[in-house]
């Protein structure tokens, strides 16, 4: 790719200049689409009246805040010495001068007109014919890498170096003392795969001057091995691997910051694996990063969640490859070992596990929070090592026939196919609840049925089945679904759960259905019937579950529906959720009315998943083939690998007899 260079900051939205710009392109017809998803009302396009859309939003505090896996911080009480740090005016001399620095560099003249150059092709909001041709999605792209620009610019003007980012009140907040590069990190190898070379190297620059690791302070193993650990992996992978993309100088062979990342990684691994030092071997759910002790769960009695302490494998097993340091891969395998060696049935795992004794707790079964990446690890560290440790294949293919008989069902009229819970173990009742995050289940059920490959290359191979035929099947119905999640809501954006209308008992996986192929835009349309939607579940949260899967589907079916579907589900970002005075976007409160009501919080997985399975989807197929790289739940790429004389999988399973139950 060629590099690109791009001004950091976009300029206020509201000087003359911008305002004429508003007023024109208003005047072109730009608008909203209501009524298209059975909402009511008018909206404002994506920039003019935003104003209107940001009053009523809920002030944002920590408890209001789930982190990915729909769960709040887990961190000590005592330890959030993180004191609120609000935007003050900056002092008129102090102004006047950066004022006169850009303007004696030439750099304020440079930004506004890139500013202006670019806000003036949203137009395409209202302009998009729905061309499908070839040459079109490099434009789509193109478009998903400016709302990229936006977002990092936003982030980058108001609160450059802090965890999180609140777009509407323009803030930034720190998660421990010194800041831990929640956001920068977090979007490095974005920067990378979409060329934004002068981002990436003032992202460079703060990790070679600030970051440090060195802190009294609690973080989640979980949410900082996939965030903090696999994006500082990822970035690694690609500035050594992909040396063309947003290529950087100073990570060349031999120059100072060539180990930069790694350096970084291995720091923050060699404190992170203190977690592991449980009785068991399951990791605690949180870790001290300056005094290297693990901390038991506050909440959950004490359990630690099954999803985080089986979501670590991939980035701890890459760096042990990387450094050569077995430790990282076996104290990560164990933890799958422990898992297992509980005999769950059917392989269906409940939600929590005792660090301290290795044993479940409770019997709640779900692929929704808490639940889910154990499943998307299990068969992801199959093909991370391209396909020899054929005992995470096994343990896949086995929980995937337990969900089939346990999990999924049929809703009501139109015969959708859903993924259930059963919170009271498999011999309870069927919930017809569905999180949002499931939705990364059809995506992975068609990569593991193809290992990678498209499913015209996966279908002439010798060991294609007919169980691969039908597990392509219920991928397929299971992404129509999750699509059907976005048509039901006013602004076209997914609810973070949704439940669904299901017969009593529930329809068993082997029940004829046939769910209809189109949503019919009718507001009183019969499919609707099939969706109920809470009031307390309407929020979005920038999730990317949803396009994650899109972009598994597209590649490996080749089907233009899944681009069209995600084409249409941008659009519905890019109107519902920006920001005025160049804030970027902004998770919602409520996506269910016209205008939403926001929320003032733009999650780091935005710009690190979101942002980046757009781009992927838009993008040529050769750009992160499927079959060369495996990408962690976090959306940062690594390299599949062999796993040479150093590594092996250190375990067995117990025996079992006929009905998957442990013997003796």
């Amino acid at each position: 790719m060629s590099t690109f260079n791009i001004p950091k900051n976009v300029p206020s939205f509201t000087n003359p200049q911008r305002l004429a710009e508003d007023r024109l392109w208003a005047s072109s017809g730009v608008t909203a689409r209501s009524g298209q998803r059975g909402g009511g009302g008018g909206a404002a396009g994506v920039l003019g009246g935003v104003q209107d859309k940001v009053g009523g939003f809920l002030h944002p505090d920590r408890s209001s805040l789930p982190m990915y896996k729909d769960k709040p911080y887990a961190y000590a009480p005592s330890a959030r010495s993180r004191p609120i740090y609000r935007k003050k005016r900056v002092l008129g001399l102090l102004t006047i001068f950066v004022l006169c620095a850009l303007w004696l560099t030439g750099r304020l003249d440079d930004h506004q007109a890139t500013a202006v150059r670019k806000l003036n092709n949203w137009g395409w909001l209202s302009s998009d014919t729905g061309a499908r041709s070839k040459a079109d999605w490099l434009g789509r792209r193109e478009r998903v890498r400016e709302a990229m620009e936006l977002s990092w610019d936003a982030y980058e003007r108001y609160a450059w170096g802090h965890d999180e980012f609140h777009p509407i009140s323009k803030t930034g907040r720190h998660m421990a003392p010194k800041g831990l590069g929640w956001i920068i990190i977090d979007s490095l190898d974005t920067l990378m795969l979409m060329n934004l070379t002068s981002r990436l190297t003032h992202a460079r620059q703060w990790l070679s001057t600030e970051l440090t690791w060195d802190q009294d302070q609690d973080v989640n193993t979980f949410e900082t091995t996939i965030r903090m650990l696999g994006g500082l992996l990822s970035a690694h992978y690609l500035s050594t691997e992909f040396p063309d993309m947003a290529p950087i100088s100073d990570d060349d062979p031999g120059k100072p910051g060539e180990d930069l990342y790694l350096e970084k990684a291995k720091d923050l691994a060699d404190r992170l694996v203190a977690a592991f030092e449980s009785p068991s071997g399951i990791p605690y759910a949180s870790v001290n990063l300056g005094t290297l002790r693990g901390l038991i769960s506050h909440d959950d009695m004490g359990a630690s969640s099954t999803a985080e302490a089986t979501t670590l494998q991939l980035e701890f097993k890459y760096l042990a490859k990387l450094t050569g340091e077995k430790l990282f891969w076996d104290k990560a395998e164990k933890v799958i070992q422990l898992v297992d060696d509980n005999g769950a049935e059917d392989g269906l795992a409940p939600i929590y596990i005792y660090a301290t004794t290795g044993e479940f707790r409770g019997h709640n079964i779900r692929l929704g929070s808490r639940g889910d990446s154990y499943y998307e690890y299990l068969i992801k560290q199959y093909l991370q090592t391209n396909k020899k440790e054929t005992v995470y294949q096994e343990m896949w293919r086995e929980a995937l026939q337990g969900v089939r008989k346990h999990l999924v069902t049929y809703t009501e009229p139109s015969h959708f196919t859903i993924i259930g819970e059963r919170p009271n173990g498999l011999e309870g009742e069927l919930s017809p609840k569905m999180d949002h995050l499931v939705c990364f289940m059809p995506g992975t059920i068609a990569l593991a049925a193809t290992g990678g490959l498209t499913e015209k290359e996966a279908k002439k191979l010798p060991s294609w089945t007919k169980q691969d035929e039908a597990d392509m099947q219920l991928a397929r119905e299971l992404m129509q679904t999750c699509w059907g999640m976005y048509k039901f809501m006013a602004t076209g954006l997914a609810p973070e759960i949704t439940y669904f209308n299901i017969a009593k008992p529930p329809l068993p996986e082997s029940a004829p259905h046939h769910a209809p192929e189109t949503f019919d835009p009718d507001p009183e349309a019969s499919w609707r019937k099939d969706f109920e939607v809470h009031a307390m579940d309407s929020h979005n949260l920038q999730r990317p579950e949803t396009v994650e899967s899109l972009f598994y589907m597209w590649r490996i079916t080749g089907d233009i529906k899944y681009r069209d579907w995600g084409w249409d589900m941008f659009k519905s970002f890019v109107n519902y959720t920006a920001v005025d005075e160049g804030g970027g976007f902004t998770s919602l409160s409520n996506a269910n009315v016209i205008p939403p009501v926001m929320k003032d919080n733009m999650e780091s997985f935005w710009l690190a998943e979101t942002l980046k399975y757009f781009y992927l989807l838009f993008s040529p197929d050769d750009l992160l083939p499927l079959d060369k790289v495996i990408i962690n739940t976090e959306a940062h790429p690594m390299p599949r690998f062999d796993m040479g004389p150093l590594f092996s999988t250190g375990w067995k399973r117990k025996p079992r007899g006929a009905d998957g139950k442990i013997l003796g």
